[in-house]
């Protein structure tokens, strides 16, 4: 509710472009009214009373009062309509924004896939036990919230084994977690950072590309200079993420994505779902691709995780995931409440809505008041037809505006019956 209220406060750009152009407007419709009232009676020697008739007439229908409110009428109805489906979007500048996205870049873990993993093998080094590489691996993990975390922790309680006591726990961003266990340090890590330090045993490269190539992440575990297995996860696509991309291609909208799990994973994923990808990405990687697509046009970032919040803050509209982190929730510009990906075309959808809404809204004010700025100068019209018009426009955009409460941006143009 907080947000929603902060959201009405966040003026589109077409509001204040609006804002603006009434401030010169009215001054300019008073100095016609003036001159309607002047200028025949003065110059041509007509009837006073006729003229300032006319003028008074010109002044009323010339109020701006529809038009300044054409915008916020329309995006606080989108604001309403967003809301009450899960779409969560912080003010109309973000609206304007999103309708004119025509490029997606999706996190994977948590955004496309449920963002809970399960583990589906376990590879122990020579010498290694399965209970103590899952021990281990439980040690330097505990305490984290990543997915890949808690699904290997769910995994050693499921099995019945008790994590080593551990200290000294940090992140490495986009690389792993190492920790302090059994006076050593330990490492859960990506292929990639365990190979740079010597942490995957000879035998096991091959099994790790096998099994990257089924769609599933791989980690390693190793000490120092002591490889200790690889245990393999996996996490599945969203049951909509394959008809939500199918919806966006349809709009002209091209999803990309953006994942720091390896290429084997990330193509297995992406392939089903008919999209380009990038990966290996650490957090500097997303924001510099983010950049990069930026210059070209709108891009929309997607994302659930402290990585993702600079990328998300780079976008020209950042949207989280609402399962996801607090950072990721407060950076981005939009929220999905309901985590389901197909929300991302609803989004869309709402936003060149309320557009195409708004638009009408400036076409109903400018063109009442061109018809009967002219009529009322020419006496067809007198002031209580203007009096109608000018309160009628006002009344017409509210309406218009309105309608926008009851548009269901979550089912297709074909479901509406349009």
């Amino acid at each position: 509710i907080r947000l929603v209220e902060e959201a009405e406060e966040a003026r589109a750009p077409t509001e204040r472009f609006i804002d603006r152009f009434s401030r010169w407007y009215m001054p300019a419709v008073v100095a016609a009214a003036a001159l309607v009232m002047l200028i025949p009676p003065l110059v041509f020697g007509q009837d006073w009373g006729t003229w300032v008739y006319r003028g008074l007439a010109l002044l009323l229908i010339g109020c701006p009062c529809a038009l300044v409110i054409s915008v916020p009428a329309a995006i606080a109805s989108a604001l309403s309509s967003g809301a009450r489906r899960g779409l969560l979007l912080k003010g109309g500048a973000v609206i304007e924004a999103a309708a004119g996205v025509k490029r997606i870049a999706f996190d994977k873990t948590g955004t496309l896939t449920h963002g809970k993993p399960r583990v589906t093998d376990l590879l122990p080094a020579p010498g290694v036990t399965e209970p103590e590489l899952l021990a281990t691996a439980a040690g330097v993990e505990a305490g984290s919230s990543h997915p890949l975390a808690q699904a290997i922790l769910r995994h050693a309680r499921e099995a019945g084994i008790e994590a080593l006591p551990a200290s000294e726990a940090r992140v490495l961003p986009g690389k792993g977690a190492e920790a302090r266990v059994g006076g050593a340090l330990a490492w859960v890590a990506s292929p990639g950072h365990a190979a740079a330090m010597g942490g995957i045993a000879p035998d096991h490269a091959g099994p790790a590309a096998a099994l990257e190539a089924e769609g599933k992440t791989v980690v390693a575990l190793f000490r120092e200079a002591q490889a200790l297995g690889l245990i393999a996860l996996r996490d599945e696509p969203r049951a909509d993420a394959a008809e939500a991309m199918r919806q966006l291609r349809a709009m002209g909208v091209a999803p990309l994505i953006l994942t720091g799990d390896n290429p084997r994973t990330a193509e297995a994923i992406a392939s089903g779902l008919g999209m380009a990808f990038r990966a290996g990405m650490l957090p500097e990687d997303k924001l510099a691709a983010i950049r990069e697509m930026g210059a070209s046009g709108g891009v929309m970032m997607i994302g659930d995780g402290i990585n993702d919040a600079p990328a998300l803050k780079q976008a020209s509209v950042g949207v989280a995931m609402g399962s996801g982190t607090d950072v990721a929730l407060e950076t981005a510009d939009a929220a999905i409440l309901r985590d389901r990906v197909a929300d991302v075309p609803a989004l869309i959808r709402l936003s060149r809505a309320t557009m195409g809404n708004i638009r009408q809204n400036v076409g109903i004010a400018l063109g009442l008041k061109a018809v009967f700025l002219v009529t009322s100068v020419l006496g067809i019209t007198g002031l209580w037809l203007a009096i109608l018009a000018d309160t009628g426009a006002t009344v017409l955009v509210t309406l218009n505006a309105l309608r926008l409460l009851r548009f269901d941006p979550t089912r297709m143009a074909g479901d509406r019956g349009h």
